[in-house]
């Protein structure tokens, strides 16, 4: 990548140096990259480089293994919904996972578009009934691209396509409400709107949540559990103060 001129999605901010520092964007069409912005603390890139802002990015390296330096400039800022804590604890979870989970320089148009429209939700619905869901959804599409997939189409026990009710922790598959009897607690509840569509209730989206998390800590986050997962918890608990 020795020169790309794109729209990008700020996931990460990292500093570097006295006044740099390195982002790294989720690009459309060249996945996730990081570049050194200078000046990339100043008061005036600060608001520019907020985790879920769109930017227009434009990475410059003389080889391919060298870090990019990247200029930015503010396609579509966020920046009003990083203070509110629920929205903004969406943003900062969601960017985060997607930081931690990609590898660079893989294209993932899926995942871009995917984050794009969930971020646009949190956005139009701050209060979080817009987009909880969606929100699971982009978790259970992140696991699926990065080869974690769940099989939510069949049960893993006696092949029905009707009446999964469980996931199985150990198989990523889904399992029949007859299937389970006996082992219901060794099993995560399957919420119905992931099956089915719609928004789901909001004990559908807890257990949504708790389902893509399991499998989140134990197979993408297993190298960055405390810094990233932190984010997530936040997230959980601002969600189930806000429905309680």
């Amino acid at each position: 990548m020795p020169h790309l001129s794109t729209t990008a999605i700020v996931c990460a901010l990292r500093h570097h140096g006295e006044h740099g520092a390195i982002a790294r964007l989720l690009t459309p069409g060249d996945g996730l990259l990081p570049g050194y912005v200078r000046g990339g603390r100043s008061r005036t890139m600060r608001p520019v480089l907020l985790p879920g802002n769109v930017v227009m990015a434009e990475f410059r390296a003389r080889t391919e293994d060298q870090l990019a330096g990247l200029t930015v400039e503010l396609a579509h800022s966020r920046a009003p919904l990083h203070a509110e804590p629920l929205p903004a604890a969406a943003i900062d979870w969601s960017c985060a996972l997607t930081a931690a989970s990609l590898p660079e320089g893989t294209p993932y148009p899926a995942l871009h578009q995917a984050l794009s429209g969930l971020l646009d939700a949190v956005e139009a619905a701050p209060a979080a009934r817009g987009w909880a869901a969606a929100l699971v959804r982009y978790e259970l599409l992140l696991l699926a691209e990065l080869g974690f997939g769940l099989d939510l189409t069949r049960c893993a026990a006696l092949g029905d396509t009707t009446d999964l009710a469980y996931v199985s922790p150990r198989s990523a598959a889904a399992v029949s409400r007859t299937a389970a009897v006996g082992y219901e607690n060794r099993l995560l509840p399957l919420p119905p709107f992931l099956l089915e569509g719609g928004m789901g209730d909001w004990d559908q989206i807890i257990d949504g949540l708790r389902l893509t998390g399991f499998f989140l800590e134990r197979s993408v986050l297993t190298d960055r559990r405390a810094d990233v997962l932190a984010a997530r918890e936040r997230l959980v608990e601002r969600l189930k103060r806000a429905v309680a």
